[in-house]
């Protein structure tokens, strides 16, 4: 089990601290810590303070994703899904929320907004060769295999 440290700034102290909505939840919700409510129209998108701070041990990120229920019922996502909070980052996490959808979206203070899920970095060290082994797919990329 990995520790996260985690702190309300200053102001956010009526607001609740991230949580699993279930005993198996990947994703703890994360909660607008807007001073007022904004409102999303369609196609826009702003960025959306949650009010906290955390610190992680090296060897852990955070991902910042969209929580379904609102994208499926409002269109609402994440313009950079999903965000990454590095293990060294101090700052407060923020959420850049889009709207999708056809009409705007009203974002309240305490609302939730984002999910955050915890992954383990694995530690990597780039070597750089003159070519790589060929493999039976190649160079095919986006599509090569066709519509099925």
């Amino acid at each position: 089990m990995f520790k996260v440290e985690i702190c309300k700034l200053p102001g956010n102290e009526d607001l609740s601290l991230p949580k699993q909505m279930s005993a198996g939840a990947s994703g703890f919700d994360l909660y607008a810590a807007v001073s007022e409510s904004v409102v999303l129209e369609p196609g826009k998108w702003k960025l959306i303070p949650t009010g906290i701070a955390i610190a992680m041990p090296t060897g852990l990120e955070a991902q910042v994703r969209p929580r379904s229920g609102l994208a499926l019922k409002h269109g609402i996502t994440i313009l950079n899904a999903p965000g990454t909070i590095d293990a060294d980052y101090r700052g407060e996490i923020k959420v850049i929320l889009l709207n999708l959808g056809e009409k705007e979206y009203r974002v309240d203070r305490g609302d939730r907004i984002a999910q955050l899920v915890f992954q383990q970095v694995p530690s990597i060290q780039l070597e750089l060769v003159k070519e790589l082994k060929t493999t039976e797919r190649g160079t095919g990329g986006f599509g090569h295999t066709g519509k099925k």
